[in-house]
């Protein structure tokens, strides 16, 4: 005989966002840097939104594929080499757009 098969149980809304955590770290960052940027201080809001581009950077290297969450859409080299060159891109035009008169 064969063994009932057991009920697939779906993940709560709670379980899906812990799961989603790396992205929602990189994602409350750009948040945080727009915010920043908006109230006047743009050279600190895209350092803010370069510095967290480069913690999923760091997160995507750091974490096995199955505990990337969001962060993962192609391979671990593509995607920490996409999100480096954004932060890195982003770092440097903040650091060297001179500032307004």
């Amino acid at each position: 005989m064969t063994e009932p098969r057991r009920a697939r149980t779906e993940p709560t809304a709670a379980a899906r966002t812990l799961r989603a955590w790396p992205l929602l770290v990189v994602l409350l960052g750009v948040v945080a840097g727009l915010v920043i940027a908006l109230l006047g201080q743009w050279r600190l809001g895209c350092l803010v939104i370069g510095g967290s581009l480069g913690v999923g950077a760091i997160e995507r290297i750091a974490l096995p594929s199955r505990d990337a969450g969001l962060l993962q859409v192609r391979s671990k080299a593509f995607d920490s080499g996409m999100l480096l060159l954004l932060a890195t891109a982003i770092l440097v035009l903040a650091l060297l757009v001179p500032m307004g008169r």
